[in-house]
């Protein structure tokens, strides 16, 4: 069995989700991140021989899930069937999606905020809303960079130039900025979505 190590401010699985887990052989958080990263590698070149465009919609945002993680979770691309410490009621996941997703083109179409906001405002409800048991965040983040680079062709976010995944200075300060958004404060995520 695994022994989880979550970083900060990371969701952890509950135990139906954690016999999700595809590759048996599996005993580490290490083990687990680098089969996580390699499958997240494959869908990278996926997402290079598609460059998708009709990206907001509940379909795209399952099978770009499913893309990052088919090879490590049974349930990927999946939305959550359980509670969580972060997210939407799990029932209320595909209205709160159709609803950003509305509001994103909306946004777009009538130039409301900077290309940025747009893009750093979709990750930061995604990543609110918590589609998945796990991934939310590599995969909100994936998200906004495909709406920036295919949508509002602005080149992707830097995210703090960091691995986000494993806990330290950079993963602090990205929690930091998505708390401030919960606020309405979008100040420090802007920042640090360039940084």
């Amino acid at each position: 069995m695994i022994e989880f190590d979550y970083p900060e401010g990371a969701t952890p699985l509950n135990a139906h989700e954690v016999e999700g887990l595809l590759p048996t052989h599996i005993t580490t958080q290490a083990e687990l991140d680098r089969w996580e990263q390699d499958n997240i590698n494959e869908a990278l070149a996926w997402i290079e021989g598609h460059k998708p465009k009709a990206l907001l919609t509940e379909s795209f945002m399952k099978l770009l899930h499913q893309k990052m993680f088919c090879n490590v979770w049974k349930w990927a691309g999946k939305f959550r069937q359980s509670e969580k410490n972060i997210g939407v009621s799990w029932y209320n996941i595909s209205v709160e999606l159709k609803t950003l997703c509305d509001d994103v083109k909306y946004w777009i179409e009538n130039k409301t905020f900077s290309e940025d906001e747009i893009a750093a405002r979709f990750h930061h409800r995604l990543v609110s809303i918590h589609l998945f048991p796990n991934g939310n965040g590599r995969h909100a983040r994936l998200a906004a960079d495909l709406l920036s680079e295919n949508v509002l062709y602005k080149p992707p976010f830097t995210w703090g130039s960091a691995n986000l995944v494993r806990s330290g200075d950079d993963r602090k300060k990205y929690i930091e900025s998505l708390v401030a958004a919960d606020r309405g404060e979008y100040e420090q995520l802007l920042e640090f979505v360039r940084s």
